[in-house]
């Protein structure tokens, strides 16, 4: 018996506005190896979930998630709209800021950057 998070996802990877060969150079995967993982009937390979990750990121399809979110009893609620522009590495301290100081002064003035 085939399940409906495996057909939600062999029919993501097929029916989205990327192509799947795109989708699977996008993620890194070779097509056949991409659309054997997806098959619902190919009980020889399995998608894992960085893969499965990727997919709904290159995709921007989350409908894997909410179909587990809400197996498991919870709702998915996006928060991109409300989400703040982070630069990577923007909570982290300087080299320079943490120079002469002990690991507790360090630790503390990061927490203090953490909170501003």
């Amino acid at each position: 018996m085939v399940s409906e998070l495996s057909t939600l996802i062999h029919n993501l990877v097929l029916d989205n506005p990327v192509p799947a060969k795109d989708l699977a150079k996008a993620i890194g995967k070779p097509y056949s190896t991409l659309l054997r993982e997806v098959n619902p009937y190919d009980t020889g390979a399995k998608l894992g979930a960085e893969t499965l990750l990727q997919i709904m990121l290159q995709t921007g399809d989350t409908k894997p998630l909410e179909y587990m979110a809400g197996k498991l009893g919870y709702s998915l609620v996006s928060n991109r709209s409300e989400a703040p522009h982070v630069t990577p590495g923007a909570f982290q301290a300087q080299p320079s800021t943490l120079a002469g100081m002990s690991v507790q002064e360090g630790a503390q003035a990061g927490e203090k950057e953490r909170r501003i």
